[in-house]
């Protein structure tokens, strides 16, 4: 049965050819760094990027959010399944280690030959191909002997009020939270509980759907490259550093016996290994990603996007000082970003821990991009942690403002391996409180699950503000800036909003807002229903600055273009008002 496979391979590969279709110029496509393992005749892990991206854009049409997974799950599918079959039938034929992923219409490769290298760029689907290195985990700062007021509830969690969210009914139950990181001390006394896995009521766990480990071998960075004190592909979660354990504490950790670490104690989490202590590759990053879109059994088998989470945390990033230096794989990053949240997923990451280098530190994907809701630290005192990373971002020349908000991340106390509990400060920390604030957010507003711009628009518009004394960029007193991007983040005002909010997402609706195309060249069309009466539509720059606005009087509905021609590329925030209520949402001009 293989040779026959092989054979319909060899057959099709052979039909690329005879017809013309390969490219001789196939050196264009590969990076310097692939380049160089080529002609030095070396092997080296590559990741093999494809022409064609799959069309999502019907996701933004769809009301709910498994709908929107079950969409962009397919779409995704299909469309790598039709570009890489010729590259793995070449590959299966070589013999070669490989991953393939839909996320980003992708494959990793293990130590690909020089001859592999120019057999796949020959082929007229593959885009690029890049060099997939190991790389270092920019490790939070371990706080030996750290002191801080302490109650039984974390002041992190305090300060951010979602102790006042709680006794108001809400602690993230129904809602979902992923963690990809080190891994994860499941039975750990404030986390076991919360374990989706876990089943209280005869103390058993499941662990296909809720665990994957993407760890298949010992990093070459790591001290000792014989063992992993974990092993590798797990059945059951484990935590070969520290760093996944403490994260989930702050998102949903509470042991009920005094350790109040969690935002939201009432969410449950599942959890992905994307590092080995520490050090992880941009395939192992991708893999996690893949998974938390659709979540498989414990094989890989039989994915299914209607138990992917409502938010992910990522700690980790991929700058070009710690050997990331493909900017290609940047992109795929970001690709894979972008349909997660089109998946209806919230992607919350750290803006990193280069602060003390001053502004233009918010440098390492997938902190940087657009379309990532990065987060910054601060201290008891409420002031900017002083490693925590500032903006502008001047690594792809957008000028950016970066973080998107802060958070609590300096001396945060969680949940340590072996039931512990330990001290740790880095943005890493601070990241965790606003996964958990999306749970709070969507525990109370469960018809916005899948609203993906629309709950990061109300965790800015609902932070603290706070002035950046150091102007990084920009003038500090604008909001947002780039120090403590729209402020530090609050669940009570978070909850006070959407509960005012109209819901643009479910029915019933009082009314209903809707904008397209989003992102959009320029051009915009606002499509307002069920409206009748003075209504006023006002988008506003993310500097404050008025750019629209316009009172119309709608009978029932009416369709408004509107134009963004004349302004920058970058988020834009709307709001339509009526005597009813209000709908807001967010649009990207690119």
């Amino acid at each position: 049965m293989k040779r026959f496979f092989l054979l319909l391979c060899l057959l099709n590969l052979a039909n690329a050819s005879v017809s013309g279709q390969t490219n001789p110029d196939w050196r264009h496509k590969v990076s310097p760094a692939v380049q160089a393992a080529y002609e030095h005749g070396e092997k080296a892990d590559l990741l093999v990027a494809f022409q064609e991206q799959a069309d999502l854009r019907g996701a933004r049409n769809l009301k709910t959010k498994s709908a929107k997974a079950r969409f962009v799950y397919h779409q995704l599918l299909q469309t790598a399944s039709r570009l890489q079959s010729r590259a793995i039938c070449l590959l299966r034929e070589k013999d070669a280690r490989i991953n393939s992923f839909f996320l980003v219409n992708a494959i990793a490769v293990e130590a690909a030959d020089p001859s592999m290298i120019a057999l796949l760029a020959e082929l007229p689907e593959v885009r690029s191909i890049s060099i997939d290195p190991w790389v270092p985990f920019q490790e939070p700062f371990l706080e030996q002997n750290a002191v801080t007021p302490r109650n039984a509830i974390e002041w992190g969690v305090e300060r951010i009020n979602a102790p006042l969210v709680w006794a108001m009914g809400y602690t993230g139950q129904g809602i979902t939270i992923g963690g990809a990181d080190t891994g994860y001390d499941w039975q750990h006394p404030a986390l076991q509980s919360k374990y989706r896995g876990w089943n209280t009521a005869n103390s058993t766990a499941t662990h296909d759907y809720n665990w994957h480990d993407a760890m298949h071998e010992v990093s070459p960075l790591s001290p000792d490259t014989t063992v992993n004190a974990c092993g590798f592909d797990l059945s059951s979660p484990c935590d070969d550093g520290y760093h996944g354990t403490h994260t989930m504490g702050t998102m949903t950790g509470d042991d009920g016996m005094g350790n109040q670490i969690g935002v939201a104690p009432g969410a449950q989490w599942i959890g992905c290994r994307n590092m080995e202590r520490g050090n992880g590759k941009p395939s192992s990053y991708l893999e996690c990603f893949q998974w938390f879109l659709a979540p498989t059994d414990l094989n890989g088998l039989n994915a299914n996007p209607e138990l992917a989470p409502h938010v992910i945390n990522n700690s980790w990033s991929c700058p070009i000082a710690e050997g990331c230096t493909d900017l290609t794989v940047n992109e795929l990053l970001r690709e894979a970003i972008i349909n997660l949240k089109a998946s209806g997923v919230v992607v919350v990451v750290s803006n990193g821990n280069s602060g003390r280098n001053g502004c233009n530190t918010t440098n390492g994907p997938p902190a940087y991009f657009e379309e990532s809701f990065s987060v910054g630290s601060t201290r008891f005192d409420d002031t900017l942690s002083n490693f925590s990373s500032r903006g502008p971002v001047t690594i792809d020349g957008s000028n950016r403002i970066k973080p998107n908000v802060t958070a609590p991340g300096s001396l945060i106390r969680s949940s340590f391996p072996g039931g512990n509990y330990q001290f740790l400060s880095g943005t890493s920390m601070a990241g965790p409180h606003v996964a958990g604030l999306v749970a709070l957010i969507l525990s109370a507003r469960p018809d916005l699950a899948g609203n993906v711009e629309l709950i990061e628009h109300i965790v800015e518009q609902s932070a603290v503000y706070k002035i950046d004394t150091s102007n990084c960029g920009i003038d500090g007193t604008l909001r947002p800036n780039n120090a403590y991007g729209w402020g530090r983040v609050d669940a009570l005002e978070a909850l006070n909003l959407i509960l005012a909010e109209v819901s643009t997402t479910q029915e019933p609706r009082i009314f209903s807002a809707t904008v397209s195309p989003n992102p959009t060249k320029g051009e915009l069309l606002f499509d307002l229903q069920n409206m009748t009466g003075a209504a006023t539509l006002t988008i506003y720059g993310t500097d404050g600055k008025l750019v629209f606005t316009t009172n119309r009087t709608i009978q029932n509905r009416e369709q408004l273009s509107v134009s963004l021609a004349n302004e920058r590329p970058g988020f834009y925030f709307w709001q339509v008002t009526t005597a009813e209520g209000r709908a807001s949402g967010k649009v990207v001009k690119e």
